[in-house]
């Protein structure tokens, strides 16, 4: 029976997603957003339609999402990359991330939070999401346009500043501020990146230049994604987040000669999975909690807003771009993401 309530629950939220999405398509809307909505339609808070009927199904299937939807994420990312985005991708990635910190953090504490959650809603507010502006770029076809370069070479720094400040603010949650304890867990990430380092330019290039005559797309996606939740159960042996070791994983194969035919052969999992994520998002929408904390919800959205266009305009004029290509990157900006969610 608990088999039949898992594909009958997912079955729901798809065919859910599926009305939605298409709804959104013709009305030119974005498909994430229809996503959030067939989630909050699917959900026991709208009692017009069936709704799920295991909520611990959905959360299964949401946690494979995230999974996957980090490991794609970091397919989007390599060092060679990291190498090519230069200084000025570096320079405005930090002025936006130290920017929005502070200011989330000032905004914590006029919402009467301590200093701790203060510190974590600042690192919410400092990143951007690469899967809705990558996505954003695609549909309307800007990915060639000078903005959009920058724009992507920034997220991939604030990719790795996230990595960072997603181990460090996890210790500080757990109650690990001591000095030594927040040095054991960047040691801990140090051997992690190492580790990451080594793999990727040393033992997967030769593998895969080994073993090219067998990798026809089936293969490669069955190796991809073994790869994946391998590195995912060993980032959480290490005492990290399964998120981190999918995001590890996508990077490292971002670095080999294959790295263009796993994404096309991940992409059907990306967007089944994806469309999972964010659809048990909406499921998370209660409209009682939107309409009792409206207003720190709206402040919280202008803060977003207008600090991301502020402080990625202004990093980007640091680095001597043209007013108008550094309003179009900061206009880009402003929402904030995945790792933001996790």
């Amino acid at each position: 029976m608990h088999s039949e309530g898992l594909i009958a629950d997912l079955a729901l939220i798809l065919l859910l997603g599926a009305v939605v999405t298409i709804l959104f398509k013709k009305l030119k809307q974005p498909v994430v957003l229809g996503y959030i909505l067939a989630g909050f339609l699917a959900s026991p808070k709208f009692e017009y339609l069936p709704s799920i009927a295991h909520s611990a199904n959905i959360d299964f299937w949401a946690e494979l999402g995230i999974v996957v939807l980090m490991f794609t994420l970091g397919l989007e990312f390599s060092f060679k990359k990291l190498l090519n985005s230069g200084s000025s991708a570096v320079t405005t990635a930090l002025i936006i991330i130290t920017g929005m910190t502070f200011a989330g953090f000032g905004v914590g504490h006029l919402l009467g939070l301590d200093s701790i959650n203060s510190i974590f809603l600042g690192g919410m507010l400092s990143m951007s999401s690469t899967t809705i502006i990558l996505k954003a770029f695609t549909d309307l076809g800007l990915k060639q346009k000078k903005f959009a370069s920058l724009v992507l070479a920034v997220l991939i720094i604030e990719d790795l500043f996230a990595v960072l400040m997603l181990v460090l603010l996890s210790s500080l949650a757990m109650g690990n501020v001591e000095g030594s304890e927040l040095l054991f867990s960047v040691a801990k990430l140090a051997f992690f990146l190492i580790l990451w380092f080594v793999i990727g330019v040393y033992v997967l290039p030769t593998f895969f230049d080994r073993t090219r005559w067998a990798l026809n797309n089936e293969t490669l996606l069955v190796v991809s994604m073994g790869l994946c939740f391998g590195m995912a159960f060993f980032s959480v042996f290490c005492g990290f987040s399964l998120e981190l070791g999918a995001f590890v994983t996508g990077s490292i194969l971002a670095g080999t000669m294959i790295a263009e035919r796993i994404e096309k052969v991940v992409q059907p999992i990306k967007d089944l999975f994806g469309a999972v994520f964010f659809i048990s998002v909406g499921m998370m929408v209660d409209p009682n909690i939107i309409v009792q904390y409206w207003g720190e919800i709206l402040l919280l959205a202008c803060v977003v807003i207008c600090g991301m266009i502020t402080f990625g305009t202004l990093g980007m004029l640091a680095t001597g771009q043209t007013l108008r290509v550094a309003m179009e990157s900061g206009f880009s900006l402003t929402q904030i993401g995945e790792f933001s969610f996790i």
